[in-house]
């Protein structure tokens, strides 16, 4: 099943269930997909988006609303924080399993070493096949400080 179809079964399921919280957040994450699709279709990609960019976008979202919740908290406003962190349990269910400090660190370093890469100007050849091949797995700003890091050292 693709993950266009997963989202609407999804969605099917918690308007059923009578969830709001669950069934507006696929809504949104439905409708985000929907305009990206425009989007690339403008640009010639007839097909939409992939589902590495999928994933980037489901990433985005639950990053934005860490964010949010953080905020929401310093504000004292605890019941909209806890509405933020249940959109992102919900989202969270669309992404594969994520790759724990160890793994994303073995991945870095296998990856620098795979490009040849030794210089911190290069670490966005670096970053591009991280996002290519692993979209969805690893939080990629931690991953970009592990990479900063390996390089700058």
């Amino acid at each position: 099943m693709d993950r266009r179809s997963e989202f609407n079964e999804a969605l099917k399921i918690a308007v059923k269930g009578k969830d709001p919280v669950t069934t507006s957040t696929i809504r949104l994450i439905i409708a985000a997909v929907r305009d990206r699709d425009i989007e690339a279709r403008g640009k010639g990609n007839a097909e939409g988006i992939g589902d590495s960019d999928i994933l980037s976008m489901l990433q985005s979202m639950i990053k934005q609303r860490q964010e949010s919740s953080k905020t929401y908290r310093d504000a004292d406003r605890p019941e909209l924080a806890d509405r933020e962190e249940e959109e992102i349990e919900v989202v969270k269910r669309f992404l594969p399993q994520q790759m724990n400090e160890n793994e994303v660190k073995e991945t870095v370093e296998g990856l620098i070493s795979e490009l040849g890469v030794s210089d911190i100007k290069e670490m966005g050849k670096v970053m591009a096949e991280l996002k290519t091949r692993y979209a969805g797995k690893l939080d990629m700003s931690r991953a970009s400080g592990m990479v900063k890091e390996r390089l700058a050292s």
